[in-house]
């Protein structure tokens, strides 16, 4: 019982995060963006831990009970560096040095 679960809540991950976002033009498609996306997946775990901001939380991760919310940057003067997660389908941001 508790397999199914995990499953169907897996399917919806996926649902959410990347065919939802995307229009799939095909099985062989589907299963291409599948592989990438299981490919990359420890990837978007960190990401989903550790760097995306979750209302419950007040915008900050699971992982960083400790960690005080950012404070925000002046964009016309602070550099902002993009990195690239699964793939390019989500960008975090980070301060450059």
């Amino acid at each position: 019982m508790r397999g199914n679960a995990h499953a169907e809540r897996w399917v919806r991950t996926v649902r959410a995060e990347v065919t939802d976002r995307m229009l799939i033009a095909g099985p062989r498609h589907l299963w291409a963006v599948l592989d990438e996306y299981v490919a990359h997946y420890n990837e978007y775990v960190a990401h989903y831990n550790q760097h995306r901001p979750h209302r419950a939380r007040d915008l900050r991760p699971p992982d960083c009970d400790g960690i005080l919310t950012a404070t925000v940057a002046d964009l016309a003067t602070e550099r902002i560096r993009r990195h690239k997660v699964l793939g390019g389908l989500i960008h975090e941001y980070e301060r450059a040095a």
